[in-house]
């Protein structure tokens, strides 16, 4: 009995060691991959890291080694589901391989244990101290670096104490028989109490910003691909940009070396922008026949005098150049690229948001019924004993790819308020203040999405760890609501992508119109709009004709 009981020992040891040995390599994989990705866009100047100071340098170095471990945990809990996914699919194809028994329930459910906690201490503790650190100077009578990380720790510790009073007065307006001194004093409990209200702020940003990343994607997309051209000649495109960039240039050089005014090419009006347009008042008598009346012939045009007209050919130079480069790649692209690869990427976005918005449906109706159970778990779940999905590793493949494509399209709509905010990461230009405010929000993101995908039925994987006794998810009517208002957003969404071009068509034509009819309004009665005198003249002819009609017959009864 000794001996069998010094062998479990010593394997449940070495399991342990071989489990903590594979954590270690993965997030080592993930530290340098965030540390390449956050190389690629930190600020490379003096304001930064190439500072004289030694300690500003050691401040900056520890606050982006913080910066660098929140966003590898976040990448850790974006990938936790498609690898457990994938894991319980390899072991039910391979159970007796010799090269998967490393993979088993305790590493996952490790892995599950481990990006919980790392994620709680990035949001709470790394970030904050890091953001803190960077901006801290130190007590008068403590300079230096030691003089930063005090006043550092006691910035964090208040800090502290007004986030726990906060938990603790949203769970006793919550929960009133948890408002006693022993809650309060269990300040160990309101972790993840404080981590279930973050979480529930990351699942609605998600409610908002995956639908918008659906229809971004297309976009997207089509940036990336190059369409396909059916009905335009590329060649001649190509050749007269070519051509009317030489003219431009030729015109700049003369301009610039002369010093002169010339009348070629003529020039040009101001709110137009078009530089080879011909002087003709009327041009803009449908547009807006008052500010015309006003000016009485005199035209706003642009002259060399100031540099207005060099400004201006410039402006156009640049369009030009653009253009000129996009269709130089569209000549460079294949046409199998073209034809076949754009339509096939578009028709695989739409497959998948149409698969997305079935699969939500049917949670609905599942969860109304009674047949699925609500996302809250708390059981153990061993990997290895049968298929997630129905279709088998097919299908479970499909759930994976479907939550990496979900998780990609709520990034892409994430980028679009921050974009408008001009908070996106440039190359080599952005700040650690800004780096340290992505992190947080990646992560509040990321850890947010196991539990986006779980309540939207994607897959039937329960959650693990702490991420599957979140309170919250044990309320149907907060469920059912959140998966009707995502369906229907999604919905929405894309038939507006769709069909907004039929849409925008239709009010270019009304609005048209309407300019029409209150042109004829406002003109004088000695102007008269051309379709006004076409329509008269129209009459006119319709008339002469009815009459000419009536004359004959006349003439054929008289006969008769």
């Amino acid at each position: 009995m000794d001996d069998e009981e010094a062998d479990l020992r010593e394997q449940i040891f070495h399991n342990n060691v071989r489990e903590q040995i594979i954590f270690l390599l993965l997030f080592i994989l993930l530290y340098l991959f965030s540390f390449m990705l956050i190389e690629k866009f930190r600020r490379r100047d003096s304001e930064d890291y190439f500072s004289v100071d030694e300690d500003e340098v050691k401040v900056y170095r520890i606050s982006l080694w913080l910066c660098t471990f929140a966003l590898a945990v976040s990448v850790g809990s974006a990938l936790l589901l498609p690898v457990s996914i994938v894991s319980n699919e390899v072991l039910i194809l391979y159970p007796n391989s010799y090269y998967v028994k490393w993979l088993n329930s305790s590493l996952i459910q490790g892995l599950w244990n481990h990006v919980f906690l790392f994620s709680n201490l990035s949001l709470f503790v790394f970030l904050p101290f890091a953001y803190l650190f960077s901006e801290s100077t130190g007590f008068p009578g403590c300079r230096g670096l030691k003089g930063r990380v005090y006043e550092t720790f006691i910035v964090l510790a208040l800090l502290g104490v007004v986030m726990l009073g906060l938990a603790y007065v949203i769970s006793a307006w919550l929960e009133g028989d948890r408002s006693s001194l022993d809650a309060l004093l269990n300040l160990w409990t309101y972790l993840p109490f404080l981590y279930s209200c973050v979480s529930f702020v990351g699942v609605l940003m998600l409610l908002v910003f995956t639908p918008l990343g659906f229809v971004r994607l297309f976009g997207v997309v089509g940036g990336v691909l190059v369409k396909p051209q059916f009905l335009r000649d590329l060649n001649e495109e190509y050749y007269v940009y070519s051509f009317e960039e030489d003219t431009i240039r030729r015109r700049i050089n003369t301009s610039l070396a002369t010093g002169v005014g010339y009348i070629s090419p003529e020039p040009m009006y101001p709110d137009r922008g078009d530089i080879s347009a011909s002087i003709n008042p009327n041009v803009s008598i449908t547009k807006d026949i008052r500010s015309s009346s006003a000016i009485e012939g005199k035209t706003p045009l642009l002259r060399l005098r100031n540099g207005a007209l060099q400004a201006g050919l410039n402006e156009r130079l640049q369009k030009i150049v653009a253009m000129r480069k996009e269709v130089e790649n569209q000549r460079k692209t294949s046409s199998l690229q073209r034809n076949v690869v754009y339509p096939l990427a578009m028709l695989l976005l739409l497959a998948l948001t149409t698969i997305t918005v079935l699969m939500v449906l049917q949670n609905m109706l599942e969860l109304l019924i009674g047949i699925k159970a609500l996302p809250l778990s708390t059981r153990q779940f061993t990997l290895g004993i049968a298929s997630l999905s129905k279709l088998g590793w097919a299908g479970a493949t499909l759930e994976a790819f479907l939550i990496l494509y979900l998780h990609a399209a709520s990034l892409t709509g994430l980028a679009t308020p921050l974009r408008a905010l001009r908070l996106l990461p440039r190359a080599r230009r952005t700040p650690l203040a800004r780096i340290i405010a992505l992190c947080a929000v990646l992560l509040a993101h990321s850890t947010a999405q196991p539990l986006l995908v779980k309540i939207l039925g994607i897959t039937n994987f329960d959650l693990l760890g702490e991420f599957g006794r979140i309170e919250w998810l044990g309320n149907f009517k907060l469920v059912l609501l959140y998966n009707a208002i995502f369906a229907a957003t999604v919905t929405l969404c894309l038939a507006r992508k769709f069909t907004a071009s039929v849409r925008r068509e239709l009010y270019n034509r009304f609005k048209w119109l309407a300019d029409i009819f209150t042109l004829q309004e406002d003109l004088p009665p000695t102007i008269m709009s051309p379709l006004a005198r076409l329509s008269t003249e129209r009459t006119g002819t319709a008339d002469k004709t009815d009459s000419n009609h009536a004359k004959i017959e006349n003439e054929h009864l008289k006969t008769d």
